[in-house]
């Protein structure tokens, strides 16, 4: 029978099937228990700890260190002036077991001082470790960036690392297959972070649960590598334990001449092997949904969950509105957390900080559509804005390019690469009470913060909130290249 790319990825890398019973119809073969192998592992300093205490525990060895990298990302500070001194003891102490846990292990390391670093879903592709047809997985759940190099991405546990990392396998469970088709095209002014932000909004915070989720149609094909991994990032708000989009020309010339690539004739036999990797005509998924892309606009979120989204000219809905109970009272309980009242116009809202980074939104693209927006403009009066970018080499090509120039004329702060605001596990906490425009991924309570608001939104949306010192239309400024 036809099969999906996330079947044909799962076959290629399954061990054997761990229940009982024979063979499964393909359109029952959902639910499958099974043991993976897994190509490729990143592993930060968070999440990674209890892993490794068991391998010593347990007196086991890692299987193939090779096939593993450590990236410092989470905890450090993201201070402009960058040192190996880390203030916070519990920070420091993550960050010296990170150390040694590598030096023990035998696995590579990308430390706070490498000019590799930067945050592990911005590194890994960037230095050729991940290509389509792979299985990674990675103790973060947004390691589903992936799909958009046409490889498969999941988030595990702590428990599946150290399995992961004994024994290069996991026990896995298949997914039912959801097939997102976009037809037409993004308008201007509109990213694919609005893309998936409205994708959210119609299909909840738990649409995609179970599901390993296929972007296609001509706007995804219209997109580059990195609009996609905004994409595929993204998705996992929704629920989704997978996402993969077909490997195209863009994606080669996207892995082509990178450090971890293959090269000469390797890298001829990959290319033809990618680009052949792809659903099949005829294949039938789970469940498709539909939509249009000119029906996309710039979208900002109000609540405290990504589904609870709206366009920027839309206004903060009623709970009344809600015929679900439990809808109702957790849209109730959003809008007291984040101080709003219901009719309010979302383009108005004041906020107090402006941040552009995480490893949704802090690539290349994402700050040059920044810098568009803020070129020739200035932060509005009591707004902290702040951008990081997503790795070490991120923040060098745009300063070989003069973005960063353009950020601190404009009065935003030009810091090193992490995770930074994207969660409060570091020196970038906002206060109670603060509101933060952001391109991050979540909103929930407290992530940014006890107490703190955040409303999520693409980079070029950030940028035009900071500059009005409100949420606000990134459509309503014209730049430079515009007005030329």
């Amino acid at each position: 029978m036809p099969r999906t790319l996330y079947d044909k990825i799962i076959d290629a890398h399954t061990v054997c099937r761990l229940d009982d019973g024979g063979p499964r119809p393909e359109s029952e073969r959902a639910g499958e228990q099974l043991l993976l192998y897994v190509d490729r592992t990143i592993l930060n300093e968070y999440t990674s700890p209890q892993a490794f205490s068991g391998l010593r525990e347990a007196g086991r060895p890692v299987w193939n260190p090779a096939a593993a990298l450590m990236v410092v990302d989470h905890v450090n500070p993201t201070a402009s002036h960058r040192t190996l001194e880390v203030a916070d003891r519990e920070a420091a102490a993550q960050i010296a077991y990170f150390r040694e846990n590598a030096r023990d292990f035998g696995i590579e390391l990308f430390d706070i001082l490498d000019p590799r670093q930067g945050i592990e879903h911005v590194v890994a592709p960037e230095q050729g470790l991940v290509m389509p047809g792979m299985v990674v997985a990675a103790g973060d759940s947004h390691t589903t960036a992936y799909g958009a190099l046409g490889a498969l991405g999941f988030g595990i546990g702590t428990s599946d690392i150290e399995h992961y990392l004994a024994t290069q396998t996991l026990v896995y469970r298949r997914l039912k297959t959801l097939r997102i088709a976009v037809n037409g095209a993004l308008a201007p002014g509109v990213t694919p972070k609005d893309l998936v932000m409205e994708v959210i909004r119609r299909i909840g915070a738990d649409g995609a649960t179970g599901y390993a989720v296929e972007f296609a149609g001509p706007a995804i094909a219209a997109m580059g590598v990195e609009g996609r991994m905004t994409v595929c990032t993204m998705i996992v708000e929704a629920g989704a334990r997978g996402a993969v989009i077909a490997a195209d020309e863009k994606v080669l010339a996207y892995i082509h001449g990178r450090p971890r690539a293959p090269k000469g004739a390797l890298w001829d036999q990959a290319a033809e092997a990618w680009l052949a990797l792809k659903t099949d005509e005829g294949a039938l998924f789970d469940r498709e949904v539909h939509l249009a892309a000119e029906d996309v606009a710039p979208m900002v979120t109000w609540g405290t969950s990504p589904d609870q989204a709206g366009v920027i000219t839309a206004t903060v809905p009623a709970p009344e509105g809600e015929a679900e109970p439990g809808r109702r009272a957790a849209l109730t309980r959003a809008l007291d957390y984040m101080g709003l009242a219901p009719g309010t116009a979302l383009d108005g809202i004041a906020i107090s900080h402006a941040f552009i980074g995480s490893c949704t939104n802090a690539r290349i693209e994402d700050l040059r559509d920044a810098a568009r927006v803020l070129r020739g403009r200035r932060v509005a009066a009591g707004v902290r804005a702040i951008i990081v970018p997503g790795s070490t080499q991120v923040r060098a090509q745009a300063e070989r390019e003069g973005l960063d120039r353009v950020f601190t004329d404009a009065g935003f702060e030009w810091r090193q690469s992490g995770c930074s605001m994207c969660l409060a596990m570091n020196d970038d906490v906002l206060r109670p009470g603060d509101r933060c425009a952001s391109s991050t991924n979540r909103n929930f309570e407290g992530r940014q913060g006890k107490g703190a608001r955040t409303h999520l939104m693409s980079p070029a949306m950030v940028a035009a909130a900071a500059v009005a010192g409100h949420l606000a239309d990134v459509r309503t400024f014209s730049t430079q290249e515009e007005v030329a």
